[in-house]
């Protein structure tokens, strides 16, 4: 399965937090900026890092940007750059682009311009981001403490017909099935013979490396 290819635009504190957090999960993602100090700050955290101004449509079209299945526009202050960059990528027809919006004006404009999803990053952290672009079945992340996490993943195929005893997620991965919701029902502290179904949505805790491994290898079919 090949990996999805990531591309960050703009290196603050929102930008910066996406791409570690993509690049810990393993993700190959471009980080880009303007700031030549930011971008030598991600060099060696990126799979690559480029000095570059994103309003340039050809500077990004000499990058290979429309070969990037999602790009993250993660600009500051600069609305108007923000809302030139997601013009010019939607125009070089890059899959799906993400936008920090600065206020509710601002989110307004990138939905009429066709920004695929909008955020705001004081309500949404970067972490939990990080995890949803990597995958759709992963519906939300809450951080417990520095090292441990509760994640909300929906069942996909590879979980779809098996039993919490027969994907064993305790022992494999070291992480704890707390409930699953199956439609509106939900089951705390489910039993081990319980089958899951496609789109059943699992809550689970565990240490952040435990439920990396869990997320890889049971979660990320799309």
């Amino acid at each position: 399965m090949k990996r999805k290819e990531f591309a960050v635009i703009g290196l603050g504190r929102f930008g910066g937090s996406i791409c570690r957090e993509l690049s810990e999960e393993e993700m190959p993602v471009l980080a880009i900026d303007n700031d030549e100090d930011k971008v030598n700050e991600f060099k060696n955290i990126a799979s690559h890092a480029v000095i570059l101004d994103s309003t340039d449509e050809d500077s990004l079209k000499e990058i290979g940007i429309s070969n990037f299945e999602h790009v993250i526009v993660a600009i500051g202050e600069n609305i108007q750059a923000s809302i030139l960059t997601t013009v010019i990528l939607k125009d070089l027809g890059v899959k799906k682009v993400t936008v920090k919006a600065q206020n509710d004006y601002h989110e307004k404009i990138l939905n009429k311009i066709g920004a695929d999803q909008v955020v705001h990053p004081e309500r949404d952290m970067g972490k939990r981001l990080a995890h949803n672009f990597i995958s759709n079945n992963i519906l939300d992340y809450l951080e417990l403490s520095d090292d441990h996490s509760i994640v909300e993943v929906k069942a996909g195929k590879r979980m779809a017909g098996e039993t919490l005893v027969e994907l064993d997620i305790r022992a494999n991965y070291g992480c704890n099935v707390v409930a699953i919701k199956q439609g509106r029902e939900i089951n705390v502290s489910p039993q081990a013979d319980v089958a899951l179904q496609e789109d059943d949505v699992l809550i689970v805790i565990g240490a952040d490396k435990d439920l990396s491994r869990f997320e890889k290898h049971l979660v990320i079919d799309d």
